[in-house]
Protein backbone atom coordinates (compact mmCIF):
# COMPACT_ATOMS: atom_id res chain seq x y z
CA UNK A 1 0.00 0.00 0.00
CA UNK A 2 2.95 2.05 -0.17
CA UNK A 3 1.56 3.54 -4.00
CA UNK A 4 -1.60 5.58 -3.99
CA UNK A 5 -3.46 4.14 -6.91
CA UNK A 6 -6.63 5.47 -5.48
CA UNK A 7 -7.37 9.28 -6.30
CA UNK A 8 -10.30 8.96 -3.96
CA UNK A 9 -10.16 7.37 -0.33
CA UNK A 10 -12.85 7.31 2.09
CA UNK A 11 -11.89 8.66 5.44
CA UNK A 12 -13.09 7.90 8.34
CA UNK A 13 -13.03 9.90 11.41
CA UNK A 14 -13.03 8.75 14.68
CA UNK A 15 -12.57 9.63 18.82
CA UNK A 16 -9.48 7.50 19.54
CA UNK A 17 -10.82 3.94 17.84
CA UNK A 18 -8.91 4.45 14.49
CA UNK A 19 -6.19 1.55 14.96
CA UNK A 20 -9.04 -0.81 16.75
CA UNK A 21 -11.29 0.09 13.98
CA UNK A 22 -8.79 -0.68 10.92
CA UNK A 23 -7.63 -4.01 12.28
CA UNK A 24 -11.38 -5.18 13.17
CA UNK A 25 -12.20 -4.58 9.62
CA UNK A 26 -8.75 -6.42 7.87
CA UNK A 27 -10.00 -9.03 9.77
CA UNK A 28 -13.53 -9.34 8.41
CA UNK A 29 -12.67 -8.77 4.78
CA UNK A 30 -10.25 -11.32 2.67
CA UNK A 31 -7.48 -9.32 0.72
CA UNK A 32 -7.31 -6.89 3.09
CA UNK A 33 -4.46 -5.36 4.61
CA UNK A 34 -3.06 -2.55 7.50
CA UNK A 35 -0.74 0.14 5.79
CA UNK A 36 1.08 2.97 6.99
CA UNK A 37 0.18 4.33 10.66
CA UNK A 38 0.97 7.74 11.50
CA UNK A 39 1.92 9.34 14.83
CA UNK A 40 0.80 12.74 16.56
CA UNK A 41 4.05 14.71 17.15
CA UNK A 42 5.35 17.56 19.93
CA UNK A 43 2.15 20.09 18.20
CA UNK A 44 -0.34 17.53 18.91
CA UNK A 45 -3.89 17.84 18.80
CA UNK A 46 -3.26 14.23 19.95
CA UNK A 47 -0.99 12.62 22.91
CA UNK A 48 2.88 12.34 21.33
CA UNK A 49 3.57 9.17 20.02
CA UNK A 50 -0.78 8.34 19.66
CA UNK A 51 -1.62 6.76 16.70
CA UNK A 52 -2.91 9.99 14.49
CA UNK A 53 -4.14 7.88 10.86
CA UNK A 54 -4.48 4.59 10.28
CA UNK A 55 -4.33 3.44 6.33
CA UNK A 56 -5.92 0.26 5.17
CA UNK A 57 -7.37 -1.92 2.49
CA UNK A 58 -10.35 -3.81 1.87
CA UNK A 59 -10.89 -6.04 -0.78
CA UNK A 60 -8.55 -3.49 -2.87
CA UNK A 61 -10.22 -0.55 -1.40
CA UNK A 62 -8.10 1.95 0.55
CA UNK A 63 -9.73 3.86 3.56
CA UNK A 64 -8.02 6.02 6.07
CA UNK A 65 -8.49 6.29 9.59
CA UNK A 66 -8.02 9.37 11.72
CA UNK A 67 -8.13 9.65 15.59
CA UNK A 68 -9.77 13.12 15.40
CA UNK A 69 -10.98 13.55 18.71
CA UNK A 70 -14.80 13.68 20.10
CA UNK A 71 -15.84 16.86 18.26
CA UNK A 72 -17.23 14.92 14.80
CA UNK A 73 -19.67 11.34 14.85
CA UNK A 74 -19.64 8.71 12.06
CA UNK A 75 -23.12 8.86 11.45
CA UNK A 76 -25.95 7.29 8.68
CA UNK A 77 -25.21 10.17 6.32
CA UNK A 78 -22.86 7.96 4.63
CA UNK A 79 -22.83 3.99 4.22
CA UNK A 80 -20.65 1.48 2.95
CA UNK A 81 -22.37 -1.15 0.63
CA UNK A 82 -21.17 -4.81 0.90
CA UNK A 83 -21.72 -6.66 -1.94
CA UNK A 84 -22.20 -10.36 -1.41
CA UNK A 85 -22.29 -13.39 -4.22
CA UNK A 86 -24.48 -15.44 -2.15
CA UNK A 87 -26.29 -15.76 1.49
CA UNK A 88 -23.00 -17.27 2.96
CA UNK A 89 -21.37 -14.10 2.40
CA UNK A 90 -24.46 -11.93 4.04
CA UNK A 91 -24.10 -14.42 6.66
CA UNK A 92 -20.65 -13.94 6.82
CA UNK A 93 -20.64 -10.03 6.85
CA UNK A 94 -24.15 -9.82 8.37
CA UNK A 95 -22.30 -11.29 11.70
CA UNK A 96 -19.35 -9.99 11.34
CA UNK A 97 -19.76 -6.44 10.81
CA UNK A 98 -23.03 -6.29 13.12
CA UNK A 99 -21.33 -7.75 16.85
CA UNK A 100 -21.41 -5.48 18.76
CA UNK A 101 -23.32 -3.07 16.61
CA UNK A 102 -26.77 -2.72 15.96
CA UNK A 103 -28.77 -4.28 13.22
CA UNK A 104 -31.25 -1.43 11.19
CA UNK A 105 -33.45 -3.03 8.54
CA UNK A 106 -33.24 -3.90 4.21
CA UNK A 107 -29.80 -5.20 5.30
CA UNK A 108 -28.57 -1.98 6.95
CA UNK A 109 -26.82 -2.40 10.30
CA UNK A 110 -24.44 0.03 12.39
CA UNK A 111 -21.08 -1.58 13.24
CA UNK A 112 -19.42 -1.27 16.48
CA UNK A 113 -17.69 1.78 15.54
CA UNK A 114 -20.88 3.80 14.45
CA UNK A 115 -19.96 2.72 10.74
CA UNK A 116 -23.02 2.45 9.19
CA UNK A 117 -22.82 -0.35 6.38
CA UNK A 118 -25.51 -2.82 3.67
CA UNK A 119 -24.74 -5.67 3.46
CA UNK A 120 -26.81 -6.81 0.43
CA UNK A 121 -26.71 -9.80 -2.37
CA UNK A 122 -25.87 -8.90 -5.78
CA UNK A 123 -29.36 -11.03 -6.62
CA UNK A 124 -31.32 -7.96 -4.83
CA UNK A 125 -30.52 -5.93 -7.79
CA UNK A 126 -31.28 -8.22 -10.32
CA UNK A 127 -34.66 -9.06 -8.89
CA UNK A 128 -35.00 -5.22 -8.33
CA UNK A 129 -34.40 -4.76 -12.08
CA UNK A 130 -36.73 -7.15 -13.42
CA UNK A 131 -38.88 -5.48 -16.16
CA UNK A 132 -42.43 -6.42 -14.42
CA UNK A 133 -43.42 -4.00 -11.98
CA UNK A 134 -45.33 -6.42 -10.28
CA UNK A 135 -42.30 -8.87 -9.40
CA UNK A 136 -40.10 -5.87 -8.70
CA UNK A 137 -43.21 -4.78 -6.15
CA UNK A 138 -42.89 -8.21 -4.46
CA UNK A 139 -39.46 -8.36 -3.95
CA UNK A 140 -39.51 -4.67 -2.80
CA UNK A 141 -42.69 -5.59 0.14
CA UNK A 142 -40.23 -8.85 1.18
CA UNK A 143 -37.07 -6.97 1.47
CA UNK A 144 -38.70 -3.93 3.37
CA UNK A 145 -39.19 -5.22 7.13
CA UNK A 146 -35.91 -7.81 6.81
CA UNK A 147 -32.92 -7.03 8.88
CA UNK A 148 -30.63 -9.63 7.21
CA UNK A 149 -31.65 -10.23 3.78
CA UNK A 150 -32.24 -13.74 3.08
CA UNK A 151 -31.73 -14.49 -0.88
CA UNK A 152 -33.94 -17.39 -0.83
CA UNK A 153 -37.01 -15.31 0.49
CA UNK A 154 -36.16 -12.29 -1.97
CA UNK A 155 -36.53 -15.26 -4.82
CA UNK A 156 -39.45 -16.72 -3.74
CA UNK A 157 -41.40 -13.33 -3.51
CA UNK A 158 -39.68 -12.33 -7.11
CA UNK A 159 -41.88 -15.95 -7.78
CA UNK A 160 -44.74 -14.77 -6.08
CA UNK A 161 -44.40 -17.49 -3.75
CA UNK A 162 -45.01 -17.47 -0.29
CA UNK A 163 -41.57 -17.45 1.65
CA UNK A 164 -40.77 -18.46 5.33
CA UNK A 165 -41.50 -15.91 7.64
CA UNK A 166 -38.56 -13.65 9.24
Amino acid sequence: MDKISQKIHPFLWFDTQAEEAAHYYVSIFPNSSIGPITRFGEGGPGPKGGVMTVAFQLEGQQFVALNGGPLYKINEAVSFLVHCDNQAEVDHYWERLSEGGQPIQCGWLKDRFGVTRQVVPRALFRLLADPDPEKAARVTRAFMPMKKLDIAQLEAAWRGEQGPSS
